[in-house]
């Protein structure tokens, strides 16, 4: 991508650095807290194993971090964007169930490594052309905010039943002020885990506040084996046209999202991943993931904002902690008192994090456009931008049975055409 002049923040551990023994363990269970709620949320809704997928998201990220060679930061978690066909397949009545589900997660990975081969023949360079600050900025800003009304609903309680609660949202804002101070004042190995800090502060508040579950932990056994779903074994696939296009397709939109945070990771740690390991290396490792998690019984996987949002605010780019979470989350399948008490973190928690995580993302498209002075007086770029943001922010959505492309994609999609159709010659406005 575009280079810049601005001085490069040092990192506090680069991506091959590996932390202490401890101090390894502390940065991994951070990064799994961050994930945690999302990636339990789809199975949660969905009717899949909550434990499976936990593993599943835990193998995917290894299988990632040696796909890629260990060059790239990032963790593989659920993905919403499979919600929707997921849930149609297990409910059907004739065509339907696990095994159904098991087939079109395959198909995700295949499409993912077809693609993949096509862009190891014709190279990156395109991506300069098509994908410069002016659309990546937006992109990246619509990621971050494009959230953050999940992340509102959560911190006011209005995620599940509608209802304003005032408790929650002191809840959340006081898990927010942790994550702040902790960002803020905060030296030494504590201010690498203001995360992990808001998380811990926000739970024992919860606590007071009578708003944590303990139903979960006291039925909770010590070590539990997930509901894998193995095929041949104790699921038949379910081999079908409609089963594969009404998952397959959707691998386009979270191959948009894949581009968007490998483009905000190259912005974070001032590399460029689209030429090493090289974009093709990701996108295989990406689709492998999802690949695995369908041997298992899992969903779909795809890269997570919310991690990539840790690296940005820690500065710790090591790959050694992303596996260690990994390794925590392939555990934590197993160890049912764990996972119950990681469950039973209340959204109010989780919103309060999020209303910062989020924006750290949001942001982080807009220092883009900032730093590779990007002129907004001009007509092109102010109608790429505002098209971009618009688009993605509002949730403009196009949809054909169960085929849906959401308004992060179509954002980004919008911005590729606008960039190449509008004259490189313009007006100020």
């Amino acid at each position: 991508m575009t280079e810049t002049t601005e001085t490069v923040t040092k990192p506090v551990l680069d991506i091959h650095e590996r932390p202490s023994f401890n101090k390894w363990i502390i940065l991994s269970i951070q990064h799994l807290f961050t994930m945690f709620g999302s990636t339990i949320f789809v199975p949660s809704v969905t009717g899949l194993s909550p434990g499976v997928a936990l593993v599943s998201s835990g193998l995917g990220t290894l299988a990632y971090l040696g796909i890629t060679r260990g060059k790239i930061p990032a963790y593989l978690g659920s993905s919403f964007t499979f919600i929707a066909p997921i849930t149609a397949l297990l409910a059907a009545k004739s065509g339907g169930g696990p095994g159904a589900v098991m087939v079109g997660t395959f198909s995700v990975g295949v499409v993912y490594a077809i693609v993949s081969l096509i862009v190891y023949y014709a190279g990156v360079d395109w991506i300069q052309k098509v994908l410069p600050p002016i659309v990546v900025g937006p992109v990246i800003m619509v990621i971050g905010l494009s959230l953050a009304p999940s992340a509102a609903a959560m911190a006011m309680g209005t995620n599940n039943d509608g209802k304003y609660n005032l408790e929650t949202l002191a809840v959340a804002v006081i898990t927010l002020l942790a994550t702040i101070i902790a960002m803020m004042f905060f030296k030494g190995f504590m201010g690498l885990i203001p995360i992990l800090f808001g998380f811990t502060v926000g739970y024992l508040t919860s606590m007071a506040f009578g708003m944590v579950d303990y139903t979960l932990i006291k039925n909770a056994s010590f070590f539990q084996i997930p509901d894998f779903s193995i095929p041949f074994v104790n699921i038949d696939p379910v081999i079908t046209v409609t089963v594969v296009l009404s998952m397959a397709p959707l691998a386009f939109v979270t191959m948009a999202e894949h581009m968007g945070h490998q483009l905000l990771l190259n912005r974070i740690t001032n590399k460029n991943f689209f030429k090493d390991p090289g974009l093709h290396r990701s996108l295989l490792a990406d689709g492998t993931a999802s690949i695995i998690a369908s041997l298992i019984g899992g969903p779909p996987v795809t890269t997570y904002g919310e991690n990539i949002g840790v690296l940005a605010i820690t500065k710790v780019y090591s790959v050694f902690v992303i596996g260690g979470a990994a390794v925590f989350a392939i555990l934590f399948g197993f160890i049912g008192y764990i996972n119950a008490v990681i469950t039973s973190v209340p959204t109010a928690v989780l919103g309060g994090i999020s209303l910062l995580l989020f924006g750290v993302i949001a942001t982080s498209g807009l220092r883009m456009m900032i730093e590779n002075k990007i002129d907004l007086s001009s007509n092109r770029n102010m109608i790429i931008a505002s098209v971009v943001l618009v688009v993605g922010i509002g949730g403009l959505t196009i949809k054909s049975g169960t085929f849906e492309l959401p308004g992060m994609a179509m954002a980004a999609i919008v911005g590729i055409i606008l960039n190449l159709i509008l004259p490189a010659k313009h007006k100020s406005a």
